[in-house]
């Protein structure tokens, strides 16, 4: 189904279809938020028509977008929830969350994983989201996108090559006029930055959470110069 097209969802269901499965926040994409009102539109189409909506939050999800979950800066709630990656903070790890009369049709012996419950992953997510949650890391991490969000623009209006900044909080984008994507994270991979080309034309930057002021700036020095050496 294209993204931000609420009536290609629509067309896409019908009587067979149980749920919707979709990332609030499309990162392997291309880095592609929803247009204003299509999440809160595809929540009130499930509610309609006694779809449940499941959100794959697993990059997007602990923070990344600058709230713990991308989905709540768009006012819904999902159904189903699928998160992962930061949740252990580099620990392997995954879960599903569920509305309570959802999660109660799973009885113990309904589903079973070689590793599931793993206690040492687990008690890994406590500490992060304890973590998190007692060193006020969310606000960190607005503050740190308002600085590489205003960075990466004053690149958009000196670079003639790029042509736009894309996406919410540390899951970052930069769009490029040519295919020079894969170029650009050579160049920076040399020079110590590791970003990755989501698109031939597009260049996704995910740093930390605790990223520092000095950390964003001397990324961004490198990304300006490989760009321009890319594009040149």
């Amino acid at each position: 189904v294209p993204w931000n097209d609420l009536d290609a969802l629509k067309a896409a269901t019908d009587d067979n279809t149980v749920a919707v499965l979709m990332e609030p926040i499309q990162g392997e994409g291309g880095v592609n938020a929803p247009a204003p009102g299509y999440l809160q539109g595809v929540r009130d189409w499930c509610d309609e028509n006694g779809l449940l909506l499941i959100l794959d939050e697993i990059q997007s999800g602990i923070g990344r977008t600058g709230t713990l979950w991308a989905h709540e800066q768009d006012g819904i709630e999902p159904d189903i929830m699928c998160v992962a990656k930061g949740l252990a903070g580099g620990l392997p790890i995954g879960a599903v969350l569920a509305r309570e009369e959802l999660a109660g049709h799973l009885v113990p012996g309904d589903h079973g994983t070689t590793f599931g419950a793993n206690p040492v992953a687990t008690a890994a997510g406590v500490a992060v989201l304890r973590h998190i949650f007692e060193n006020d890391v969310l606000a960190a991490a607005r503050r740190a996108s308002d600085r590489l969000v205003a960075r990466l623009r004053a690149m958009e209006d000196s670079l003639p090559a790029v042509t736009e900044v894309r996406g919410r909080g540390l899951l970052l984008a930069v769009s490029l006029s040519s295919e020079a994507a894969a170029g650009v994270v050579t160049l920076c991979r040399e020079r110590g930055l590791l970003v990755n080309n989501v698109r031939p034309d597009r260049i996704r930057l995910m740093p930390a959470l605790i990223v520092e002021d000095d950390e964003i700036d001397r990324a961004c020095d490198i990304l300006e110069e490989a760009i321009q050496l890319a594009t040149s």
